[in-house]
C-alpha cells in the first residue's frame, strides 16, 4: 500500500464528501480509490468512514484521524512544490474574502497580482458565511471585524469605520439628524447579519464607550453594497461601512453625519495559517498585499477629515 497516496485520497474524501470525486480528482479509478481506503482502515485498525449507497461520512475516529493528519500532509505537499519551484512563483492559490470587500477594495489589487504573476493561479472565494479554512484548502483569507483568534496569524491590513450616511437628495427633502436621538424621526436602512438574519444594531462611540442602539429599519437588505446603494439612492440613512461608503462621500454622492460619534474599533485583517514552511506563492502575495492595504488612504476618512466634518471631495483627473 502507497500510504502517502491512500492518505491523500482520505483527506480529499473527506473534504469532497465523496470517494468517486476524490478518485476523479487523483486520476485514479473510484474502485482503486475505494480499495485504497479499505487498506488504510485495515492498516491503522479504525473504520474511517460511515458508507451507504448514497454518501459517505466521517466516523469520529475518522474525524480525529483527519484534524491529525491534514497539516502534516499539506507541509509535505508544501515542501515538494516548493523543492520542484524553488526559483518561481507557480502553483494553486486559494483566497477567500468578503464579498464587500472583495468586490471593492481587494479585486484591483487581486487584478495587479494575477498580472506580475502569472504562474501564479488564484482561486478567488467571495464567502460572507464563515469557513473551516483547513478542510477548504484556504492559504490566504480577509476578514472584517474584531482580530481573529491566536489559532491563526491575523495582520491588521485597513482601518474600517462605521460612518452614518445620506444623500444629498434626502438631507434636503429630510433635514439631518443632530443628535443619535433624531435618528428614530427618520427612515433608516438596516444590514441583516449573515449568521444570524437578524438587524445589527448601530454603533456609536459617545466618549470612552461603543454605545449599541437598535434603530428600527425603513428597509433591510443582506448585502452592505446594496444598502450603500439604497443610501445614495436617497432611500434613508444608513449607517456604512468606511470601504463601501468613503468614495461616495468624497465624490459627493454621500454626506457623513454625526462624525464625533463615529466608530472606529474593527477592521480589516489579512489572516493565514501558521506554517513551517510557507510556499514563495503565498509569500509574495502576503507581502503585496500588506503592502499595498496599509499604505492606502482610500477606504476610510482620515482625522482631519473627521474633525472637519467636510470631507475633501476627490478631484477629477484631467485628460
Amino acid at each position: 500500500m502507497n500510504e502517502i497516496r491512500a492518505i491523500s485520497l482520505f483527506v480529499r474524501t473527506a473534504t469532497l464528501g465523496s470517494l468517486r470525486k476524490a478518485a476523479i480528482e487523483q486520476g485514479v479509478t473510484p474502485q482503486a480509490a475505494s480499495l485504497a481506503v479499505a487498506q488504510l482502515e485495515k492498516h491503522l485498525g479504525i473504520r474511517l468512514f460511515h458508507r451507504t449507497t448514497r454518501q459517505i461520512s466521517l466516523t469520529d475516529e475518522g474525524r480525529r484521524f483527519l484534524e491529525s493528519v491534514q497539516p502534516p500532509l499539506q507541509a509535505l505537499t508544501d515542501v515538494m512544490h516548493s523543492a520542484r519551484h524553488a526559483d518561481r512563483a507557480s502553483g494553486p492559490l486559494r483566497v477567500t474574502a468578503p464579498r464587500a470587500l472583495g468586490n471593492t477594495v481587494l479585486w484591483p489589487l487581486f487584478e495587479t497580482f494575477a498580472r506580475e504573476h502569472p504562474d501564479v493561479h488564484l482561486d478567488i472565494q467571495l464567502e460572507d458565511r464563515f469557513q473551516d479554512w483547513v478542510a477548504e484548502r484556504i492559504d490566504v483569507g480577509f476578514r472584517a471585524g474584531q482580530q481573529p483568534d491566536g489559532r491563526i496569524v491575523a495582520r491588521r491590513v485597513l482601518p474600517i469605520q462605521l460612518i452614518v450616511c445620506a444623500a444629498p437628495d434626502y438631507l434636503a427633502r429630510h433635514g439631518a439628524p443632530a443628535t443619535i436621538d433624531d435618528l428614530a424621526t427618520h427612515r433608516c436602512t438596516g444590514y441583516l447579519q449573515p449568521n444570524t438574519g437578524k438587524v445589527a444594531p448601530w454603533e456609536f462611540q459617545v466618549g470612552e464607550e461603543i454605545v449599541y442602539r437598535d434603530v428600527p429599519p425603513a428597509l433591510c437588505m443582506n448585502d452592505p453594497e446594496l444598502e450603500t446603494r439604497a443610501v445614495a439612492a436617497g432611500l434613508g440613512i444608513g449607517q456604512l461601512g468606511s470601504f463601501t461608503a468613503v468614495p461616495l462621500i468624497r465624490a459627493g454622492q454621500l454626506v457623513p453625519l454625526l462624525l464625533p460619534h463615529t466608530v472606529q474599533r474593527i477592521a480589516m485583517y489579512l489572516c493565514y495559517a501558521r506554517r513551517t514552511h510557507m510556499p514563495l506563492r503565498v509569500r509574495l502575495f502576503i507581502d503585496f498585499m500588506m503592502e499595498r492595504l496599509q499604505a492606502s488612504t482610500e477606504w476610510h476618512l482620515n482625522e482631519e477629515e473627521l474633525r472637519a466634518g467636510k470631507p475633501a471631495r476627490k478631484r477629477r483627473q484631467g485628460r
